[in-house]
């Protein structure tokens, strides 16, 4: 088989949580450009749509919703909407997530328990919704949880980040583990150091440019660095992958671990 054919995704429904901008936009992008038609899920309803937009103007299908991944009747609505819509969800994304920059002894109670229930709880919400509605519709399907190398290690500041990443790999084996024999594959994606949005600032300071010597590869990552990975995971070329975690790095958990 060809590659192209092997990673061809059309007829297939994707939905994209945090899809709004970062790697949720070019996920999204990515998935649209290899023939699914894809719901754009995220808060920030202008970019979704504008984002609709050029998928479209592309060629491809997609349908913008409004929604915050810790609003469970919302969540609902959002499947139900796509299904009218497009059909059942057959490959599920679980990007959206929050950052924070703390030390354990000063982080509130408030923003530990929103940086677990975005990071860690919704995950398991969305992919539990996905995989019922799979199921019930009779439908094989892929589900791809965003974890961290952070999920793996710590560093200083982000305890409530790293806790939610870490339980981000052990619910993708689980659910792995249980829904496999069933025809959904659940796997993740454990990204290092990605220039986006949140972090923008930090990363492109003096200060955060030294984070580059412990990159073998010497950089951070770009638009691109994921899409071999995410294709992996919900085509037919990832069809014997469950529970697994990809990391991409550029190398750093290799050296960092030696």
């Amino acid at each position: 088989m060809k590659a192209a054919e092997l990673f061809d995704l059309t007829g297939r429904v994707a939905l994209v949580t945090g899809a709004s901008s970062g790697l949720g936009a070019r996920f999204a992008t990515v998935l649209a450009e290899n023939g699914a038609a894809v719901a754009l899920v995220a808060r920030r309803a202008e970019r979704i749509q504008d984002l609709k937009k050029k998928i479209e103007a592309a060629g491809g299908k997609a349908v913008a919703i409004e929604a915050d991944v810790l609003d469970r009747a919302a969540m609902t609505r959002a499947f139900d909407t796509v299904e009218r819509a497009l059909g059942t969800v057959t490959i599920l994304v679980n990007n959206a997530g929050v950052a924070h920059a703390d030390r354990a002894v000063e982080l509130s109670e408030e923003k530990w328990r929103r940086v677990l229930s975005t990071n860690l709880d919704a995950v398991f919400y969305w992919a539990q919704e996905g995989a019922k509605r799979m199921l019930a519709a009779g439908k094989k399907g892929a589900i791809v949880n965003i974890a961290s190398v952070l999920g793996f290690g710590v560093s200083k500041g982000v305890i409530a980040y790293t806790t939610a990443k870490a339980g981000v790999v052990q619910i993708t084996k689980a659910l792995g583990l249980e829904l496999a024999f069933k025809g959904v594959r659940v796997n993740a994606i454990a990204p290092g150091w990605f220039v986006t949005e949140i972090n923008r600032d930090y990363l492109e300071s003096e200060e955060g440019k030294k984070l580059t010597r412990d990159i073998p590869v010497g950089r951070f990552g770009r638009d691109g660095d994921l899409d071999g990975a995410l294709l992996l995971l919900v085509s037919d070329a990832g069809a014997y992958m469950a529970g697994a975690t990809i990391v991409v790095d550029g190398g750093q958990m290799v050296a960092l671990r030696g």
